[in-house]
């Protein structure tokens, strides 16, 4: 045995937090999970997109519109533009809650949430009038 004692390990955590056993916010789990579903999600949403937009380029307006008319590719298009918009303002989120501080933070965060609602209300209304 040594003489030496161990080295102690300073926790920076207040009692309550230390208590109940979350982080600073408690939501930082929900967002991670949340951003790597919406990833594996867009991984095969995104693949169907760029081989409809590939096949369907050359074709013509006529052909793009009869192909979204069918139920499946209408649906498979609005669950893309949800997922991807879902997934644009988680990431964005996280990237103004890093960089920007203060009362700009809050700011910034409503900006960018109501910029991405109306886009993502605009291309939801397109999807909807071109499949209806």
């Amino acid at each position: 045995m040594s003489d030496h004692a161990a080295p102690r390990v300073r926790v920076m955590r207040s009692y309550l937090g230390r208590a109940r056993g979350l982080g600073a916010a408690r939501t930082g789990a929900a967002h991670w999970w949340a951003q790597r579903v919406g990833s594996l999600a867009l991984l095969p949403l995104t693949a169907w997109f760029v081989f409809t937009v590939m096949h369907l380029a050359p074709q013509g307006r006529a052909a793009a519109l009869g192909y979204l008319h069918t139920p499946w590719n209408a649906t498979l298009l609005l669950a893309f533009i949800l997922v991807t918009f879902q997934h644009m303002q988680l990431g964005l989120q996280v990237v103004i809650e890093d960089y920007i501080h203060g009362s700009a933070r809050t700011l910034a965060l409503l900006a960018m949430r109501g910029v991405i609602g109306l886009g993502g209300i605009a291309c939801l209304l397109a999807a909807i009038r071109i499949a209806i």
